[in-house]
């Protein structure tokens, strides 16, 4: 592991941040209902894997573009992660904005919106030899992704989707 700024880890924090900052002025509708119900651990789980991934993203170099190598297509992985979330996006913002919009999946993942960055920044660990934003990020995918995965839950439930317990 190489201590140094990531160009790489900013862009991916970039593309990561810009549609969640969109998305406060476009929640779905109910939203809020569900967020009173969130588990606390996850919930502490997902701020504490947020903060850690957003600063091993940055501070170490190991994610920067080296020569081509059999471990480069890790990162072409993570990038077509990356652009598979911002594709998400742009199918919600474009969507009549409901809770099945934002908990839908895309090309057979589920609820997207969490799934789709944690896979991104676990390839992105992987490309790098980085165990610790590989730790980072398996802490914020059972925060974040469990929060979405339970959410789902819900609005299934409520749809009469799946059987009350």
């Amino acid at each position: 592991m190489n201590f140094g700024f990531s160009y790489v880890g900013l862009i991916f924090l970039i593309m990561l941040m810009l549609p969640n900052i969109a998305w406060t002025k476009n929640q779905p509708k109910d939203y809020e209902k569900y967020v009173v119900n969130e588990n606390k651990v996850l919930l502490a789980l997902e701020r504490i894997g947020e903060v850690l991934v957003s600063c091993a993203a940055l501070i170490f170099s190991d994610f920067n573009f080296r020569p081509w190598s059999s471990r480069s297509w890790w990162l072409v992985l993570s990038f077509a992660l990356m652009v598979l979330y911002e594709i998400y996006w742009i199918r919600y913002f474009r969507s009549k904005k409901t809770m099945e919009d934002f908990y839908s999946s895309i090309l057979g993942i589920p609820v997207a919106g969490a799934t789709l960055p944690v896979l991104a920044f676990l390839s992105l660990a992987v490309y790098g030899k980085n165990i610790i934003l590989g730790v980072a990020v398996l802490i914020l995918g059972i925060g974040h992704v469990g929060i979405h995965l339970m959410h789902k839950k819900e609005i299934m439930k409520l749809l009469g989707l799946i059987k009350q317990e």
